[in-house]
């Protein structure tokens, strides 16, 4: 497909042509007859009248690029050290390089057994190998980090997660399923999880949609979804009450709030009443740093007297766990009221109640939560689906990130540095500021299962020989591992140089040097650096106000 941008047409002749020139030789044979005839005054010379200038109107480009992209979901049975079974599900969402391979980000947790609150975020990356007209062979490799529910018997390591599989699918329409074998190994450190097995997928093609990056903040078009095809990002803050019959692994009862704190991405469809999602927080304050849960979610709401203030429900399910709570194999369900105000300048409000419940474990609670979205799509596709829209192009990134912490502070009161692994995505606002996430976990050191999510607010200079420079603030949650961060709270600042070639290349190299604190308990701090790899790409957002 080219990728070449569509120019807008030029501003149109100006009508009549004739007619205007008539007009103007007439004036002028006019004012020299009154200026020949005797006894006429001088005739009074006026300046000529500047004409309005005609601007060209601003160039307007076309998202062209299309490339393949699948969603999948696998489930991978293992058998921990102890003996005991568990099974991993996985989601992974990738997009194609070329023909042949793909990747993108991926996340593992588990999902079977008494491993509730083991999770891994990372990517995957895919070869396939077309074997009949609907049959392919997939060779794919997982890498992230993560961890929990560790004990002496069972236990993460660093944190480092490896998971090749191969495996034979069937294709129905957009659809495909599959099985092959898979091997799921926690290598560095002292970990000691590993185990090979049958894995099952069942997956998705579709199509991921863009601009080039270079074309951020001009005025754009596109008759689809652009970028991973979210209407909206939300950043997240709440508190939950466990209720009676809740209880740590120990056995010991619930009975505090736990402050939580996260974000979610939703895409809407019919009229913009309808919706479903992902989304992932973790705990921030109450004493149980460490929890973390990844939920889809789908919901309904109406009117109430116009568009813009909505009221309805919303049903939440996914895995959740660590923190030493009880959440049995990781299963919960979340179910509960929801308000939105789709504010005319663009943001949205939302206001959300729920009851949540681990029906295989000891752990339900009722919890009440207040967002911050900012729409990815303009308000108008949100609200119904335009075959054409238009709006301002805004670059986002996605990168593979691992920051290295040097001094990170242990429960235990010991001291060493940590290395992690995980995901960090960028999106321009316009200007120099930018929105920016991370979310990922430790990979190398002694602290297994420490995970942590932030996202914040950036500032970027101009691009100058392929470079630019900048630096960003960002607020969060984080604990596991045995690192001390007090409830969970944590912040981080940074300042970072990134090359980004010239022309329309997409790849981009960052690093970052910075200091990461956590909010809560003896507060301690400590410095760090980062090393980013990313994959730009351009999405048509709400039209920049000129």
């Amino acid at each position: 497909m080219p990728r070449t941008a569509l120019i807008a047409s030029k501003a149109p002749f100006p009508s009549r042509p004739l007619l205007l020139c008539s007009a103007l030789l007439a004036a002028q044979a006019q004012a020299q007859a009154q200026a020949q005839a005797p006894g006429a005054e001088p005739p009074v010379v006026l300046a000529p009248s500047a004409t309005p200038e005609l601007k060209e109107p601003p160039r307007v480009v076309t998202a062209t690029d299309s490339r393949p992209a699948a969603f999948e979901l696998n489930w991978s049975p293992i058998k921990m050290p102890t003996g005991q079974k568990t099974a991993l599900l996985g989601a992974h969402y990738m997009v194609a390089i070329n023909e042949d391979w793909g990747i993108g980000p991926a996340a593992y947790g588990a999902a079977k057994g008494e491993f509730g609150g083991l999770f891994t975020v990372g990517f995957n990356l895919q070869r396939r190998f077309r074997v009949g007209p609907n049959l392919h062979l997939a060779a794919s490799v997982y890498a992230g980090a993560g961890g929990g529910v560790s004990s002496d018997k069972v236990r993460p390591g660093g944190g480092l997660m490896l998971r090749p599989e191969l495996s034979l699918r069937g294709e129905f329409g957009n659809w495909y399923a599959g099985v092959g074998v898979s091997h799921v190994t926690f290598p560095n450190g002292n970990g000691n999880i590993k185990d090979t097995g049958v894995a099952f997928t069942i997956g998705r093609m579709d199509r991921f949609l863009s601009f080039s990056p270079s074309d951020s903040g001009s005025p754009g078009r596109a008759g689809d979804r652009t970028g991973m095809g979210f209407d909206e990002i939300a950043l997240s803050a709440g508190v939950e009450k466990p209720r009676s019959g809740s209880r740590t692994r120990g056995g010991v009862p619930l009975t505090g709030r736990k402050g939580k704190a996260g974000g979610d991405l939703r895409q809407y469809f019919g009229d913009g009443s309808s919706w479903w999602g992902l989304e992932a927080s973790g705990a921030a304050s109450g004493g149980h740093d460490g929890y973390m849960e990844i939920l889809a979610n789908a919901g309904q709401d109406w009117g109430i007297g116009s568009q813009r203030l909505r009221v309805g429900g919303q049903l939440s399910f996914g895995l959740g766990g660590g923190g030493d709570m009880d959440t049995g194999n990781g299963w919960l369900v979340r179910v509960g009221p929801t308000l939105r105000w789709i504010t005319p300048w663009g943001p949205t409000l939302r206001l959300d109640a729920g009851y949540m419940k681990a029906p295989w474990g000891h752990y339900d609670s009722f919890q009440v939560r207040g967002s911050l979205a900012l729409p990815l799509e303009k308000v108008s596709r949100i609200l119904n689906t335009p075959p054409l829209e238009s709006g301002t192009v805004r670059a986002q990134t996605l990168y593979l990130s691992t920051p290295y912490f040097k001094d990170f502070k242990f429960k235990d009161g010991s001291r060493d540095n940590v290395t992690g692994l995980g995901i960090g995505m960028t999106r321009d606002f316009g200007g120099p500021w930018y929105g920016v996430a991370h979310a990922g976990s430790a990979a190398l050191g002694k602290a297994g299962a420490f995970s942590y999510g932030m996202f914040g607010l950036g500032a970027q200079s101009p691009k100058w020989n392929g470079m630019r420079v900048g630096a960003e603030a960002l607020v969060g949650a984080a604990g596991g591992g045995g690192v001390s961060v007090g409830g969970g709270a944590v912040t981080q600042g940074e300042v970072w140089t990134q090359w980004e070639g010239t022309g329309r290349d997409r790849l981009r190299v960052k690093v970052g040097v910075g200091q990461w604190k956590a909010l809560g308990g003896e507060k301690h701090s400590t410095p760090m650096v980062s090393l980013n790899v990313g994959w730009a790409f351009g999405t048509l957002g709400p039209a920049a106000k000129r």
